[in-house]
């Protein structure tokens, strides 16, 4: 096929030239529409860092004790990089904490980011203390690139990681003192058979968690045995005897359970890991422990009041060191008096086909873990933000649990520990005396922290 070549006639050709020309120049004129680049949401950053965290210590199945001490030391190396950054040494937690030290100073140089040393410190911290670094590593990632999409100079962001890790190396340093690699090594719990003593609960009879808890260094407490509640009833089967009337009020009251009371046993369940059973299938279930449950408050009260940076890492870390103490405090106690569970002596004195309605966890019964570290972080919380801080808790949406609405922060840590006796795993005195043990941890905190 033969193709024709187009001749334009030498007038038009000039016209045509002239019209590229003028439609070229109208180009080059017309006013460029420039993007606008929102500001960095400092605060949303580091709750999408926590959230992080929580992620691969749910992913890690990590006990109640272990998660919260993972919870505090990333919070405390953010922290104490904002607290430099307001040029106010009071802020520091240096002489506050047990035995920790001054931060490396701060940077001298103009191209230096606070608020991104500290999200990068955070991050650091917490991939040591955990197995699946993979969400944490995400963030950062992230992070980086929304900082150099800003425009913000390479030098900047250089310099504001590389302090972040300084800072993090520092802590972690600390952290490794806290004896906790040490208690890896001691021996396992060895339970008795012996009247009235904690044994292994069913389904599936594991070891106690974390008889040596009581070993780790505090954050802040004087000693693990600072605030010891009063020993727990006397164990007796006699039927005339506190404790059998203790027992037989938990099997009856579990017997009639209103639908209210098993949601409220399931909202704050935060086992973090339970296994179903059905013939010689089995499924495990990954859930938040009690302290993963009081820090998602503490991000939620931060959004809440719209606290700015320096605001929202201060609530998490000061609630994350409350919640730490009080697990410390609450083992010593737990394997001081290593009390039976409901469970166990149920089976045995009343009737052995009597399931509660949670599954009992591994260790032994008084006081309630959820008692005292659900007391203290809510004194903590409560000394931040308020009493009369009403809110509604969307903690357990992602595990499939609805929403509950409450009053007060010492109003969930109520219902929080209420919901141990629902769930038929704790007695009453376990409850009560918890609860005024975590408020004791509390307010020690506060006064050392916050007054």
């Amino acid at each position: 096929m033969k193709i024709s070549s187009i001749k334009i006639a030498p007038q038009f050709g000039l016209v045509l030239c002239i019209l590229i020309s003028c439609c070229l120049s109208a180009c080059d004129t017309e006013p460029k529409k420039e993007t606008k680049l929102q500001p960095i949401d400092y605060p949303s950053l580091y709750r999408a860092s926590v959230e992080a965290l929580t992620e691969a210590i749910v992913h890690d199945i990590f006990s109640p004790p272990v998660a919260s001490r993972i919870y505090a030391y990333p919070g405390i190396a953010a922290y104490e990089i904002m607290a430099a950054d307001a040029k106010d040494k009071k802020n520091s937690l240096t002489g506050k904490l047990t035995d920790l030290q001054a931060i490396p100073n701060v940077p001298t140089q103009q191209n230096y980011n606070p608020e991104l040393a500290s999200l990068k410190a955070f991050l650091t911290v917490g991939k040591t203390l955990v197995f699946s670094p993979e969400p944490l590593d995400r963030k950062e990632q992230e992070i980086i690139k929304l900082f150099k999409a800003q425009g913000i100079p390479a030098a900047t962001i250089t310099q504001s990681l590389t302090y972040g890790d300084q800072v993090a190396q520092h802590i972690i340093t600390w952290a490794n003192q806290d004896n906790y690699a040490q208690t890896r090594t001691y021996s396992k719990h060895q339970f008795e058979r012996k009247a009235g003593r904690w044994m292994p609960t069913p389904p599936d009879f594991l070891d106690a968690i974390e008889p040596h808890w009581n070993k780790i260094r505090p954050f802040v407490l004087d000693s693990a045995s600072q605030f010891a509640p009063e020993a727990p009833t006397n164990y007796s089967v006699d039927k005339d005897s506190k404790f059998y009337k203790e027992m037989s009020e938990l099997y009856s009251y579990t017997q009639k359970l209103t639908d209210e009371e098993i949601e409220v046993a399931k909202f704050w369940d935060c086992n973090p890991f339970v296994t179903k059973h059905v013939g010689h299938y089995m499924e495990g279930v990954k859930k938040l422990t009690p302290g993963g449950h009081w820090i998602g408050l503490s991000l939620m009260a931060t959004e809440k009041k719209q606290m700015n940076l320096y605001q929202t890492i201060k609530t998490y870390t000061f609630t994350a060191i409350s919640i730490a103490d009080a697990f410390i405090s609450c083992w010593d106690e737990k394997y001081r008096s290593n009390l039976i569970r409901p469970e166990t002596v149920i089976n045995i004195h009343l009737d052995p086909d009597w399931k509660p309605a949670l599954i009992t966890p591994s260790f032994p019964e008084y006081p309630s873990g959820h008692s005292v570290a659900s007391a203290s972080a809510a004194a903590m919380l409560t000394a931040i933000v308020g009493e009369d801080f009403a809110f509604r808790d969307s903690t357990e949406v992602a595990f499939g649990l609805p929403v509950r609405s409450f009053s007060s922060f010492t109003a969930a840590a109520e219902e929080a520990a209420i919901s141990r006796f629902y769930g038929g795993i704790h007695y009453k005195p376990a409850i009560y005396n918890g609860l005024d043990q975590g408020k004791q941890v509390g307010n020690f905190i506060v006064k050392k922290l916050v007054r």
